[in-house]
């Protein structure tokens, strides 16, 4: 189906575009599934509780064709029997009612499911246009609805001349049969012919269902600008994105550089790497990584250290190691607990020296054990 602007509607319908449609009320129906489960459904129905309401039925009618010439002319006894009559028959009918409601509600939402439209029950003014309603009488649909109508009367008078031919001898039968069994009789006929005439039109179901469901998605496809556009108005134009991503990388940095003075030690490769590392024994299991950075932001955070008398380890491997093998607040992998101890002790062997003086202790970052699988 052409558009407009020239495009095919060539793409499936996305998931927003199904969504909107269901908030606008259009989702597949289909008619025929509602109204022959409604007839299936009634005639199961009166099979299993006809005979209750026939006999409530038949009571009432018997209490009130008894009626003696007194409770005719009081009022009072007139309406009080009436109405008690009228009780007994009033469950079989609330049953079969029931029964009924349900299927014509699983019927209506068997395809397109429970949907609730205040858009879609609103007066739409284009309906009332001529020309639109010529189109649709012309369209696709009616002819599909002819079609459907004329298989429909095909089913229905071919299945009722095949039973009428099967139930000759019952019928017949009607004939021989005394009061009032020749009437339960001929109910039983009928409403086995009602319910088998009903199943035929499940041809019809059958057909109808894949056709709606097949409309229904052709009728949502998109152009391939409309999935464009849809995407840009979902996910954001690029710049857009790309600006969003470096504010939240900023905001991220300056949290990050925010949790440098709780650092113990910062271990670096003095020109690309830093690494800020935490571990207070009654918090921390492990040493916990509070920053990290490269080039530019390794530069910071030996600042910010230095403005916080926070010592600064120049160790190379270990240094690299921890910036590609580890995250932001979490502790360090277990293979680098030896090296890292090593740093802290020497970090705690420097407070000591500070204090006490004596002898400067020594620190060889070449001498530390770094597992193979983290140099890098």
């Amino acid at each position: 189906m052409a558009e407009s602007d020239g495009q095919e509607r060539t793409e499936e319908a996305t998931p927003r575009r199904l969504q909107q449609a269901r908030e606008k009320g259009q989702v597949a129906r289909s008619k025929e599934l509602a109204s022959v489960s409604v007839l299936v459904v009634g005639a199961i129905a009166l099979m299993w509780f006809g005979d209750w309401l026939s006999r409530s039925l038949y009571t009432l009618m018997g209490r009130l064709f008894s009626l003696s010439r007194e409770e005719i002319f009081d009022l009072t006894k007139l309406f009080d029997i009436a109405f008690g009559a009228m009780g007994a028959l009033l469950w079989p009918l609330i049953i079969i009612l029931f029964v009924l409601f349900v299927a014509a509600f699983a019927g209506a939402a068997g395809i397109g499911g429970i949907s609730f439209s205040v858009e879609a029950a609103m007066p739409k003014w284009s309906k009332m246009n001529p020309l639109s309603g010529l189109k649709r009488m012309v369209g696709v649909q009616s002819w599909v609805e002819l079609l459907k109508s004329i298989l429909k009367v095909i089913l229905v008078s071919g299945a009722a001349f095949y039973l009428i031919d099967a139930a000759q001898e019952d019928l017949f039968q009607l004939s021989l049969d005394v009061y009032p069994q020749n009437i339960f009789h001929a109910l039983d006929i009928l409403l086995n012919f009602v319910l088998l005439i009903s199943c035929s039109l499940l041809i019809v179901v059958a057909i109808d269902i894949p056709f709606q469901i097949w409309q229904h998605a052709n009728q949502l496809k998109m152009t391939k600008q409309e999935v464009k556009d849809e995407y840009k108005d979902t996910e954001g134009k690029p710049e857009v994105k790309g600006r969003i991503r470096m504010l939240q990388r900023e905001a991220a940095q300056r949290r990050m550089m925010a949790e440098v003075p709780q650092a113990d030690v910062i271990v670096t490769n003095p020109e690309h790497f830093s690494v800020a590392l935490r571990y207070k024994q009654d918090i921390d299991k492990a040493p916990i990584v509070v920053a990290k950075g490269s080039d530019h932001m390794a530069l910071k955070i030996r600042e910010v250290a230095r403005e916080h008398d926070i010592y600064v380890i120049p160790a190379p491997p270990l240094a690299r190691a921890l910036y590609h093998s580890t995250e932001l607040e979490q502790a360090i992998p277990d293979g680098l607990f030896t090296a890292v101890a090593q740093v802290l002790a020497y970090v705690f062997q420097l407070k000591q020296y500070r204090k006490r003086g004596g002898q400067r202790p020594n620190f060889k970052a070449s001498d530390l054990p770094i597992p193979p699988q983290y140099r890098k």
